[in-house]
This record gives structure tokens, C-alpha cells and sequence, in this order.
């Protein structure tokens, strides 16, 4: 996909790595739609630094768009739902600050144990959802092409 008429678009792929092996297989279901290479890939720590990391890279003006990925769990010391809320709250206001589209692809089960079969679940999970936002991104920049014209 070209956007704009110009050079093909370009992604920037945040992965917080937080339960990385899972969290990485979005970026296998991402590319089963976009090249790898349009795709520029960010390890951050967890979910909670997504947003500042996303802004930075909006401001740069070298992505059409940015995707975050991140598998937020009940650690049972803190409400995870919290911290999903703030990261979420957090990638919409940097799209709406910076224009550029922000996607998320995090997860925040309520029924979550770390065995293997739970595992295998969301590791599946995430590349469908992956699949998803390579889906939703290329039809976000189709909108917003369609806008400018």
C-alpha cells in the first residue's frame, strides 16, 4: 500500500516485554499483512511506557502510524486495570495530539494463569489480534488519504 501517493507507509511496532513471548506474536500476525520492511520495531519494559514511547515517535514524523502491543495481567498486587485504563487513555491522547494514528493491541484478561495452555491461548491470541491491526491500520490511513483529498 502506498499512502498519500508517496513512498510506501511506514509503522512504528512498540512491543512492551512484559510477557514478551506473547506479546511478540502480535508483531508475527502484523506482518503476515505488512512487510517487515515498512515496519520499524520499539522493545519497551511494560505497557505503561507505551504511550511516551508512541509520542516520541509520532513527533518524529517518519510513521503513518504507530502500533503498540502489550499484555497487561493481574499481578495481584496492583489493579491491572488501572494500568490498562492509563496506557489506553494514554495512546488515544497521543493520537489526538499528534495526529497520527495510534493502535492498540493490548490485551488484559481477568482469567489469566501462567501454564502452558494459557500460554499457548493468548500467544495465538495475539497474532490474530496482530492480523487485526495490520487490517485497521491500513484502513485508518485509507481514511484519513481519503480526508485530505
Amino acid at each position: 500500500m502506498t499512502h498519500g501517493l508517496q513512498a510506501p507507509a511506514r509503522f512504528a511496532f512498540i512491543k512492551a516485554q512484559w510477557h514478551a513471548d506473547i506479546v511478540d506474536r502480535s508483531l508475527d500476525g502484523f506482518t503476515e499483512t505488512i512487510p517487515l520492511s515498512q515496519i520499524e520495531t520499539f522493545d519497551v519494559p511494560g505497557a505503561f511506557e507505551m504511550p511516551l514511547m508512541a509520542q516520541k515517535l509520532a513527533l518524529t514524523g517518519k510513521y503513518d502510524a504507530v502500533i503498540c502491543a502489550a499484555f497487561v495481567v493481574d499481578g495481584g498486587i496492583y489493579r491491572h486495570d488501572f494500568v490498562a485504563s492509563a496506557v489506553v487513555d494514554g495512546l488515544m491522547r497521543v493520537g489526538l495530539d499528534t495526529g497520527v494514528p495510534v493502535l492498540s493491541v493490548s490485551l488484559t484478561p481477568h482469567q489469566y494463569q501462567e501454564t502452558d495452555h494459557h500460554n499457548a491461548i493468548y500467544r495465538d491470541h495475539f497474532v490474530t489480534k496482530g492480523r487485526e491491526a495490520a487490517s485497521a491500520a491500513l484502513a485508518i490511513l485509507k481514511a484519513h488519504d481519503t480526508v485530505a483529498a
